[in-house]
C-alpha cells in the first residue's frame, strides 16, 4: 500500500508475473476522504466505497491458492497494535485485522484513542481499511508481513 496507489504484484516467482496499480493509496484516501481524525463515520463509509470499487479490480488476478505478503511497515505496525509480535515474519488474521478495525471504529465514535490501542495518524487508519477491504473481498485468510 503505497502513498498514492496499491500495487498487486502476483505471479509464482520471487520475481511476479505482472503487477495491477490500484488508484488508493494511504495518502490519497486520507486527503480524499478524512477530513477529521479521527475520520467521522461518514467520511468512512464514503472512502469504504471507493476503496471496494477499487479492491473489486483486482479479483480478475487473484486464485483461490493465492497467498497475500506485504513488506509494508504501516501494516506490521498495525499488527503490533493488534497483539501481534513484531517479528521479521509475522501472519496478521483477517479476524486479527477485524478486531483492529473494530478498534478504530470505537475511536471514531468517540473512545480515546489512548484506551483504543490505534495510532493517531489517519494514514495508518487509511491503510488498516485498504487492507480490510482487500482481503474482505478477496478472501484472504491472511496477510504475511515480511
Amino acid at each position: 500500500i503505497g502513498e498514492d496507489q496499491t500495487i498487486v504484484a502476483f505471479g509464482h516467482a520471487q520475481e511476479p508475473d505482472a503487477t495491477l496499480v490500484l488508484n488508493i493509496g494511504s495518502n490519497r484516501t486520507t486527503q480524499d476522504f478524512f477530513k477529521h481524525t479521527p475520520p467521522t463515520p461518514y467520511e468512512m463509509e464514503v472512502a469504504i466505497m471507493t476503496v471496494e470499487d477499487e479492491v473489486t479490480r483486482a479479483l480478475k488476478v487473484i486464485t483461490s491458492a493465492s497467498a497475500l505478503f506485504t513488506t509494508d511497515a504501516g501494516i506490521r505496525e498495525l499488527a503490533v497494535v493488534a497483539g501481534i509480535s513484531d517479528e521479521t515474519q509475522s501472519f496478521f488474521s483477517v479476524e486479527a485485522v477485524e478486531r483492529t478495525f473494530d478498534l478504530l471504529t470505537k475511536w471514531m465514535l468517540g473512545r480515546a484513542t489512548a484506551s483504543s490501542g490505534i495510532p493517531s495518524q489517519p494514514e495508518l487508519s487509511a491503510r488498516l481499511l485498504i487492507l480490510r477491504e482487500f482481503m474482505h473481498h478477496l478472501q484472504f485468510e491472511a496477510v504475511h508481513i515480511v
